[in-house]
């Protein structure tokens, strides 16, 4: 097997949380090749990266509106891809055990939704940013934090083990990694421990919804759907159509007969009981006791027989 047959073939076997981590590593190596192009004919780069980033500024995001997905495709070093991509195979991993694709692609990107608007908010809010100017917005880490912390609220007492620490429990991870970014806004960095937050509190308000029977990410898994199908051909759309009208008929045609069915079981059960309290009327007091009402159903149900 040639080498592009093997990589297609890996592509179509991978699993959602690997083809996440494809895009995000391809991305990064793109971006860092245009960055050391840009680095040797000694030209300015940055007008290509600032149509991909997540601005602090409203007026400035309503020019681009896509980089509010835009901007999680892009890592300011290896480290930080590292550490993003690690965190989400270890967590997807847990989350497919339990949840459908879809649903960690909702989760995924409602977490960077989510965590760019809380980033944007702060950085509007908080008097300490004001003298900062302008900041933008990169990385994964809120999408990640909504599928880690979405699935720590679901299994939180399942134990993980780890290297050096030992068996310890889910929720343990989960709520580390939030105390971490408490602490660390001060420090550094604060927008983007903001936006780590957002994505957790998605990720946990997710799951308790999910809990109580809501899904609230269905409306974005209906967008995607109604996206996707946008970019389909009109014969498969069609037929697409037609399965689902015939795969409806069908199901009513057997609930029909299933209907049906049990009905006639009925009838059969109940004829049979009346059949035999006649026979006992006759065996007890004689054929001439029946009622000419019995008479004619006992004499229909030997004709059916």
């Amino acid at each position: 097997m040639r080498t592009s047959d093997k990589l297609r073939y890996k592509m179509q076997t991978a699993t959602i949380t690997e083809k996440l981590i494809a895009i995000n590593v391809l991305v990064f190596v793109l971006f860092f090749l245009i960055r050391t192009i840009v680095f040797l004919f000694q030209t300015s780069g940055d007008f290509l990266m600032q149509w991909f980033v997540f601005p602090d500024d409203p007026m400035e995001f309503l020019l681009k509106p896509w980089s509010i997905i835009t901007y999680s495709f892009l890592h300011a070093g290896i480290w930080h891809i590292l550490s993003n991509m690690l965190i989400l195979y270890f967590s997807g991993i847990y989350f497919l055990n339990y949840f459908s694709p879809k649903r960690l692609l909702n989760y995924y990107f409602l977490g960077v939704i989510i965590g760019a608007l809380v980033y944007m908010a702060s950085y509007n809010l908080f008097p300490v940013f004001q003298a900062n100017g302008k900041s933008y917005l990169i990385g994964a880490s809120a999408g990640v934090m909504a599928v880690l912390i979405g699935i720590a609220t679901y299994i939180p007492n399942m134990r993980v083990r780890l290297m050096f620490l030992g068996s310890i429990k889910f929720w343990w991870i989960a709520a580390f990694l939030v105390i971490v970014d408490i602490v660390q806004i001060p420090m550094g960095n604060a927008g983007g421990h903001f936006a780590h937050l957002g994505g957790a509190a998605l990720g946990y308000i997710y799951t308790t919804q999910l809990q109580k029977g809501n899904d609230i990410g269905k409306w974005f898994e209906n967008l995607v759907d109604g996206i996707a199908n946008l970019f389909k051909p009109k014969s498969e759309r069609r037929a697409k159509m037609k399965t689902v009208y015939r795969n409806k008929t069908q199901r009513a045609k057997t609930t029909t007969s299933r209907t049906s069915s049990a009905s006639s079981r009925l009838n059969k059960d109940e004829k049979q009981k009346k059949v035999d309290a006649i026979l006992d009327k006759i065996s007890k007091s004689g054929y001439d006791s029946l009622t000419k009402a019995e008479k004619d159903f006992l004499f229909q149900a030997g004709k059916e027989d």
